[in-house]
């Protein structure tokens, strides 16, 4: 699918069709697409937790106002960050840079994260965000409908995936085949509105 018909295709869908398995080959390749979203120092914050467990997915979609696309996409996917990985082996991170890239950018991530946690939080957030977009258009150009997600006790659901403590839930994204289109935009902001030239008046 042509990139600018993706974008404007994509949107937030409902209603899923319970009995679509998406297969194993569309999965690799919809996350390993995913994984090409950028992220600051190339740590690639992000972790895709995917739910599959019938049961699960249940008691995630009770603490999800019984939202049904939680129970009813080909994929229930609980989008995280890992908020501490710019000081787990950040080498391997650059691995396959130049020496010369490598010898200045691995240092540079201990000094730009180091003691400051709002910041690497962040960080995680923004990258997760990119995360969801990409994963979203690239399932738009397979074929496949999908539905960011934020309505759900966050804290909660932490419990149910066994969330690690260096790590926080970003958002949902659920991705499948629609059962019915996305209802008519609600109303788009002028461009003259949401675009600034050079500064704030």
């Amino acid at each position: 699918m042509d990139t600018f018909a993706a974008i404007r295709g994509r949107r937030a869908v409902k209603q899923y069709d319970p009995n679509h398995t998406m297969s194993c080959e569309e999965g690799q390749k919809l996350f390993s697409l995913a994984v090409l979203a950028p992220t600051a120092f190339n740590i690639q914050n992000w972790r895709f937790v995917v739910v599959r467990d019938p049961e699960l997915r249940q008691k995630i979609r009770a603490v999800a106002w019984n939202q049904s696309q939680v129970t009813d996409a080909s994929l229930l996917v609980v989008l995280c960050a890992d908020l501490k990985a710019w000081e787990k082996d950040p080498a391997r991170y650059w691995r396959d840079a130049p020496p010369e890239v490598r010898a200045f950018m691995v240092p540079a991530i201990d000094q730009y994260y180091r003691g400051r946690d709002q910041v690497a939080r962040d960080e995680a957030m923004r990258s997760c965000g990119i995360a969801a977009q990409t994963l979203m258009l690239a399932a738009k150009a397979m074929g496949y409908e999908s539905c960011p997600m934020d309505g759900f006790d966050f804290d909660a659901v932490g419990k149910l995936i066994n969330l690690p403590e260096d790590h926080a839930v970003a958002m949902f994204v659920a991705v499948g085949k629609g059962l019915e289109p996305a209802r008519p935009r609600g109303g788009q902001l002028p461009l003259d509105e949401v675009v600034i030239e050079n500064r704030f008046r």
